[in-house]
């Protein structure tokens, strides 16, 4: 019978849409199970066939399991705030929500055509107002929270006032920006705007100067995860470092939280190392240095330091009689009071050199020391020595206080400086290196040239240094994060309004009822001519405090009308909770009701890519733990498990092109070249080309590739030249060098690689469905290779699981015509189909995807071979399969003469009995050689298996008289005869 995939999958997908045969209902008396795809950004490009394979997974075992007869949430929804849509309407001048609608059309048609069992009743998409009003309203909880620490939790900003009302700052154990000391009298004669002032020091969502990673070219602020190399990863345009007042998540107050909570969690090892490296816990001591001022004269802005010492984090306290140096990050506020006249130039200098590095470059870049010395000292408090003052750009503003104290002799990057500064080096740690040459840091060892800690071993000296630190009152014992607040505020338009207006400096929220606070038009999207971001063209964007409502920004008075914030949220923002909209999409009156976020609770199943480590997954986990603190969800983390599914490579197709003279060359010809220079075999003509094109470093012809559209191969490596030129007129006006080859044709290079529309290795799955069909798609993808592993494409291995696909379709017909037979199946027909019922369970439930289809494939070539046509073999074949293959299994389904969809019949049940082996082919070996193989029931115990063997002609005749020495039996595995 013809597999007519496109009237298959036209006919289910429409039936599947009219019917909403995946929609899910909140029905609490069913075991629920929630699988989720990290929603996708929709781009203008559309999907490849690399975007699928996380959700052709997910989608399986979302079938999976409502064969099993849970309850699945399977939603799907669109990331659709972001750069692309925004540049695209600063090019165009096109309202970025036009154009994002247009890629959601696409995407939507792109994924139904997939056949995606998703419930599209629950989309959602970050950009309508009626979800981001509840991003808004998370914010807006967030500013009126505070992070106790006695109870380790967020609470309503109210407690906080209530405390300071009646105590001041007195036992209060708070995460702040600055420890604050006032008393409650201090605090009730205060007016508002002090108050509102001191709040901000307290608040989860607050606003301070912070240093940020400033990117002119985009107009914003960028995370440190969407910067690479110091380019922004939209664009690869230069970021600088920048001082701005930005709104921050204080997301420092749950670094603990966060680090115990992946003990809890299934998520892939090297994801959760990612995080913790990231939060990066440490324990060690705080001590004060206090500052040595021997500046004969001063620089212009010079005023006395807080204190007039200088606080450093170090995690060795046990070697600080070994500090001979201390290292300020350029950003330090302490820097311009330390500077002496005669290195301000230098200090100057340095700072705005650094300023062009973020601060991933400055962690990575450990070898290129560098740094500048202020002029001024401090005072070793144990050696009292002084001890120069420098500033580097190894030192963090970020991490600790952002000054250290440098031990060259136990720390790699203080030895490089001393070393390149010519500083003094001294070892406090018993070693055999030659400390001058390289330093020792390893805590495998004890104390020497330190005094009373002279003799102790790491840990004893670390607790005895810290308590002579507490002490003399110049420190403490502390744990540290490496982990930062995280900016929050965006300096663009394409972005959640920040629910915020300014009143005498000071931020209020806009009352919930307000919300959404959507986003105003504007004539054009780039920043204004003062430098605000482009909210600051919006000609209708203040808030009037007494009607409540948003009015024009010329009536701005500051008495009742005051300007909103001009900042937009980053793209993280409606990421971190969308996941709990899911589960009640339409509710206009909350986030989510409490009574679905108890049933749905966690995302059992969460797949998408380990690229959003330290971003988005880092940023749901500190959101929902938010939600929980104040009361909204009952889950302590979003995703108990998660999958990171490996990428779908393509293969690129390069012309090589002769990098002086400029013609392209043969690929092929050009390796024969190579090879026959160093032959020294080459013809005049060769010789002149490698003249013109030598690359002195390799000693070979030096190329480089121009990468062209895939669909111009005539074959895996031969390109169609006549098509390439009519494409690009570079190509039309190339000059060519062929190989003297018979086939006459032009070699080109390919290369495995990430796809991409830049190397036009794309490959369309709308194109495969067309051809192939859905099925076939899903099918092949899964049996690429195990999920978690990136895999090349090759549309060639396509024609293959198509072929399965026919095979399998035609076991249900008898030429044209339906036939299936209500006779018992054979032993050997249940043995086939409770083999694949195993190990499609086995494979599903570890997520084996791959070797399901081939077990699917060997099921149904062995079934074609017995020509089974048996209705109690057949029907729960197309249950199992339905999974991978949903369209041709409902359509066989309906053929069965079922009324009702085959998503919902349960799983066929494994009977092991039908596995057990009736017959077991021994191999009769003499003195360890196999000579041929005898076919005895299974049921024979190691007695009767001999007795058989030794009465066997063919035994008798190898034996030849002989008699055995040994007759090894192991029942069900061999026969072995020593003689």
């Amino acid at each position: 019978m013809f597999y007519d995939h496109k009237q298959i999958e036209q006919k289910w997908q429409k039936f599947w849409e009219e019917n909403q045969t995946y929609k899910t209902e909140n029905n609490s008396t069913k075991p629920k199970f929630y699988v989720l795809d990290m929603f996708p950004y929709p781009s203008g490009a559309g999907l490849h066939v690399g975007h699928p394979l996380g959700y052709i997974a997910s989608d399986i075992y979302a079938r999976f399991k409502r064969h099993q007869g849970f309850n699945v949430l399977h939603p799907i929804g669109y990331d659709s705030f972001g750069l692309p849509a925004e540049q695209y309407a600063i090019q165009t001048g096109q309202h970025p929500a036009i154009t994002t609608e247009q890629n959601i059309t696409r995407y939507e048609e792109q994924l139904r055509k997939i056949g995606f069992s998703f419930d599209w009743s629950r989309e959602v998409r970050t950009s309508d107002a009626s979800y981001y009003k509840w991003t808004q309203w998370i914010f807006i909880e967030l500013f009126h929270s505070w992070y106790n620490k006695t109870s380790d939790k967020a609470e309503s900003i109210q407690t906080l006032v209530e405390h300071f009302s009646k105590f001041g700052t007195e036992n209060l154990n708070a995460v702040q920006n600055d420890e604050l000391n006032f008393t409650a009298e201090e605090w009730n004669a205060a007016d508002e705007n002090k108050k509102q002032d001191i709040l901000l020091n307290y608040r989860l969502a607050y606003r301070a100067e912070t240093t940020v990673n400033w990117c002119p070219a985009l107009g914003t602020v960028l995370a440190n995860d969407e910067v690479k190399d110091g380019k922004s990863e939209r664009g690869g345009y230069p970021v600088f470092q920048k001082k701005m007042m930005q709104w921050s998540m204080r997301i420092t107050a749950y670094s603990e939280r966060l680090l115990n909570g992946l003990k809890t969690l299934d998520w892939p090892q090297p994801l959760k190392d990612s995080q913790e490296y990231w939060i990066g816990k440490s324990q060690g001591a705080s001590v004060r240095f206090k500052i040595q001022d021997t500046r004969t004269e001063t620089s212009d802005n010079q005023q006395p330091t807080t204190d007039n010492q200088i606080e450093v984090f170090t995690t060795r306290p046990d070697t600080i009689f070994g500090a001979t140096f201390m290292v300020l990050a350029p950003e330090n506020p302490l820097v311009s009071t330390l500077t002496t006249a005669e290195q301000k130039y230098e200090v100057e200098n340095y700072i705005e050199e650094t300023s062009k590095k973020t601060e991933r470059d400055r962690m990575a870049d450990v070898k290129n020391v560098s740094g500048a010395f202020t002029g001024s000292y401090a005072v070793n408090p144990f050696t009292g020595k002084n001890i120069p003052i420098y500033i580097s750009d190894y030192v963090l503003m970020g991490y600790g206080t952002g000054a250290v104290m440098a031990v060259p002799a136990h720390d790699e990057r203080d030895h490089r400086f001393a070393k390149k500064f010519g500083l003094e080096i001294i070892n406090v740690i018993e070693n055999d290196f030659d400390i001058q040459e390289e330093s020792y840091d390893s805590k495998d060892s004890v104390c020497v040239n330190s005094e009373f800690l002279n003799g102790l071993n790491y840990n004893d000296a670390k607790a005895k240094i810290i308590s002579e630190i507490e002490k003399m009152g110049i420190g403490h014992g502390t744990t540290n994060y490496r982990q930062r607040d995280a900016i929050f505020s965006r300096q663009r338009y394409w972005g959640e309004p920040v629910p915020v207006y300014y009143k005498e400096g000071m931020p209020y929220t806009l009352p919930v009822s307000a919300l959404p606070l959507e986003l105003p038009e504007v004539e054009k999207y780039l920043p204004t001519e003062d430098g605000d971001p482009p909210l600051g063209n919006a000609k209708n964007f203040a808030w009037d405090e007494e009607k409540l409502m948003v009015v024009s920004c010329q009536l701005i008075d500051n008495k009742t009308v005051f300007p909103i914030e001009l900042s937009t949220m980053p793209g993280w923002a409606g990421s971190s909770w969308y996941f709990l909209r899911y589960m009640d999409p339409k509710n206009d009156g909350e986030f989510c009701a409490k009574d679905l976020s108890d049933y749905w609770g966690q995302v059992d199943l969460y797949i998408g890519g380990s690229e959003h480590a330290t971003g988005h997954l880092l940023y749901s986990r500190f959101w929902n733990m938010f939600l929980k603190d104040r009361g909204y969800i009952n889950q302590d983390e979003p995703f108990q498990k998660l999958i990171n599914q490996g990428m779908i490579l393509g293969m690129s197709a390069y012309l090589k092109k002769l990098s002086n003279s400029g013609e392209f060359i043969d690929a092929k010809y050009e390796q024969e070249l190579n090879s026959k220079r160093m032959n020294n075999s080459l013809n005049l003509f060769e010789r002149e080309l490698f003249d013109k094109n030598l690359d002195e470093r390799t000693n070979s012809l030096s190329t480089y590739h121009i990468p062209f559209d895939i669909k111009f191969l005539k074959s895996e490596n031969i390109v169609d030249l006549e098509k390439l030129k009519e494409w690009r007129s570079d190509f039309k006006e190339g000059k060519y060098i062929f190989g003297d080859y018979k086939d006459g044709e032009f070699h080109i290079e390919r290369e495995v690689e990430k796809m991409s529309k830049s190397k036009y290795n794309v490959v369309n799955p709308d194109d495969i469905a067309e051809e192939y069909g859905a099925d076939c798609l899903r099918l092949y993808e899964m049996f690429l290779g195990p999920l978690e592993q990136s895999k090349p494409w090759n549309t060639q291995g396509l024609s293959g699981v198509y072929g399965f696909l026919k095979k399998f379709y035609n076991l249900y017909f008898e030429g044209d015509n339906f036939s299936v037979s209500d006779e018992e199946p054979t032993k050997a027909e249940l043995k086939v189909l409770h083999t694949l019922i195993k190990k499609f369970t086995f494979d599903i439930q570890n997520f084996s995807f791959n070797t399901s289809v081939s077990q699917f494939m060997i099921a149904v070539n062995e079934l074609q071979k017995m020509k089974c046509n048996k209705r109690a073999i057949l029907e729960p074949l197309a249950v199992i399969i339905s999974p991978y293959a949903p369209h041709i299994c409902e359509e066989l389904w309906e053929k069965l003469g079922k009324n009702t969809s085959i998503e919902f019949e349960k799983l066929p049940e494994l009977n092991e009995a039908y596995l057990v082996e009736d017959e077991i082919n021994y191999p009769v070996s003499f003195n360890g050689k196999m000579k041929f193989t005898l076919a005895l029931a299974a049921d024979l115990d190691a007695k009767q298996i001999e007795e058989i063997a030794m009465s066997n002609e063919k035994v008798q005749e190898i034996l030849a008289g002989a008699t055995p020495k040994k007759i090894i039996i192991v029942p069900k595995k061999i026969i072995n005869i020593v003689f």
